[in-house]
């Protein structure tokens, strides 16, 4: 990561590698771009589902790349301090988009990613 970079600079730079890790299914930019504490929910009309680092990484390692250029946009990025941010963005993992909440802390010297909530915004085929 850019470390001289200005901080907006260097969490739009994650959120850009985490939009080609969750479309390439790369558990390798997770294992080093989640902070061990990390946790990931799903809203869901019905419910609530959490999982937390490892459940995510193997969730990943469970799944295959998709083919072609990585489908993902941020919305926004606001960072407080040089010490939090969040991102907000649409990732695509097919059939399905999702809309990805995410929360970054600055420890060490590095950003890592804390929290996502994430919630499905439309299916890409069609289907109801």
């Amino acid at each position: 990561m850019m470390l001289d970079a200005a901080p907006e600079d260097q969490v739009r730079a994650l959120v850009d590698a985490y939009g080609d890790a969750v479309y390439f299914a790369r558990a390798d930019v997770f294992e080093d771009m989640c902070h061990d504490n990390f946790q990931m929910t799903l809203v869901e009309p019905d419910g609530t589902t959490f999982w937390d680092k490892a459940s995510y990484l193997e969730r990943v390692r469970g799944r295959h790349p998709f083919e072609g250029e990585a489908s993902y946009g941020i919305y926004s990025i606001d960072v407080a301090g040089d010490q939090i941010a969040r991102a907000h963005l649409w990732v695509d993992v097919p059939p399905l988009r999702y809309e990805d909440h995410l929360g970054f802390v600055k420890e060490g010297g590095s950003w890592k990613l804390l929290t996502k909530v994430f919630r499905t915004a439309a299916r890409l085929d069609g289907q109801e």
